[in-house]
């Protein structure tokens, strides 16, 4: 199963706390991935010199350079969501075209929100609980898909199966469905292997949700999905594996 492109991030602040802070959320969005973190924007000038960022967590005043002229010094600028203490240079900001601009302290909602429009469209995240100490990742309840120009919360314990069409994605769940642009292969690599498998090029389901199978084809409330030819010999050993018929 290939796995979703992870989006770069660095975080450029002088406070220690709130840098921790930021960590901790990235921490809990699996498609973000931290590649640095600096207590000043000249170390941060030299770094994005050197390497290519997605997302930069960028905060306003602080000493030598401030992340107002950080901006101002960049050739080619990532994604940039500025994180302050103070709202009075809100109208600057977003003249520099920031993607957003969190007054501290930042709540996790308010953080995933400025994410979310970081992201591309059809990317979907899954914010997750971290896990214990020494213990396995704990997986994701739900995902947020961009759909009818809002994001929208689909858990997983209600997805029935997930259908493509071309370059968008139907998602059957027990409430409904969400159409979404998204591409099959990344979702796919989103959904836990073991709840979700991919029984033809057009079609995952939930294994949970099936009610019964052939080697041609799997029933779930009344819909009868395809088995395709290069997936059978697996998607039958999976379900034989899980003794879903006696």
């Amino acid at each position: 199963m290939s796995l979703p492109k992870k989006f770069r991030c660095l975080i450029v602040d002088d406070e220690p706390p709130a840098r921790e802070v930021l960590r901790r959320y990235i921490s809990q969005i699996p498609i973000l991935e931290l590649c640095g973190e600096f207590g000043n924007a000249m170390q941060a000038l030299i770094f994005l010199k050197q390497q290519q960022v997605d997302l930069l967590f960028l905060d306003i005043q602080m000493p030598q350079l401030s992340g107002i002229d950080l901006i101002g010094t960049l050739k080619h600028l990532p994604k940039i969501v500025l994180t302050t203490a103070f709202d009075q240079y809100a109208v600057q900001a977003f003249e520099l075209d920031v993607t957003d601009y969190l007054v501290k302290p930042i709540q996790f909602d308010r953080f995933l929100k400025a994410v979310m429009k970081a992201l591309p469209e059809h990317e979907p995240l899954a914010p997750v609980q971290p896990a214990l100490t020494g213990a396995e990742p704990i997986s994701p309840s739900f995902l947020y898909f961009r759909a009818d120009r809002k994001m929208v919360k689909v858990f997983l314990k209600e997805i029935l199966y997930i259908e493509s069409l071309k370059d968008y994605v139907k998602i059957h769940t027990t409430r409904g469905t969400v159409v979404t642009k998204h591409a099959m292969t990344a979702l796919e690599a989103m959904l836990p292997e073991e709840s979700f498998i991919r029984v033809h090029r057009s079609f995952i389901v939930a294994l949970d949700k099936i009610d019964s199978y052939t080697k041609e084809e799997i029933g779930i409330q009344k819909k009868f999905i395809p088995i395709g030819k290069i997936y059978r010999q697996q998607v039958l050993k999976d379900l034989n594996g899980k003794q879903l018929l006696n």
